[in-house]
């Protein structure tokens, strides 16, 4: 990489980290997964950014997403679960916004992967199905069924959590 191409993937880098990591930590959901998603991405976009300059926001976004994918894919294989309880909860207590964020957040964790990678395509990044369906390299029925089934289950969770929608937001 020369010194003009190393400028402008600094540049880049600088420019966009901060809206790169709030993606980055919806996809993993947790903040130090996310700094080293977004490191392995950005690496990875420093590597070809010969070939990738003229559009490296959906490079470096594409892949974050095949990488949390790919990720949760091998810790499917391995077995690994939590066994952490969730903490006891007053059942008359107020949610608080604070309170609220962190339910939407939870149910957002209990989706399996792939459910969870679809509404943060379809509604965070605010992507057409079509889009999302060769991001993830699935068909767009799939997308549509994945949506609605990742919907509704959410919409349970947050219901089993004392949440209604006018609570979390539209």
């Amino acid at each position: 990489m020369d010194d003009s191409a190393r400028r402008e993937f600094a540049e880049f880098a600088a420019a966009r980290s901060s809206a790169l990591i709030r993606v980055a930590y919806v996809i993993a959901g947790d903040q130090h997964a996310a700094e080293d998603l977004l490191q392995t991405a950005l690496t990875k976009a420093a590597a070809r950014w010969g070939r990738i300059h003229t559009s490296p926001d959906a490079y470096v976004r594409q892949v974050m997403y095949r990488e949390q994918v790919n990720w949760w894919r091998r810790r499917a294989r391995h077995g690994e679960t939590t066994m952490a309880d969730v903490p006891d909860q007053a059942a008359a207590a107020a949610y608080t916004n604070a309170e609220t964020r962190l339910s939407l957040q939870q149910a957002l964790r209990a989706l399996p992967a792939g459910k969870r990678a679809v509404l943060v395509l379809r509604y965070f990044e605010d992507l057409p199905e079509t889009q999302v369906a060769s991001i993830l390299g699935c068909s767009v029925g799939t997308v549509r069924s994945q949506t609605y089934k990742a919907l509704t289950q959410l919409r349970a969770a947050l219901a089993s959590a004392g949440l209604t929608s006018t609570e979390v937001g539209p």
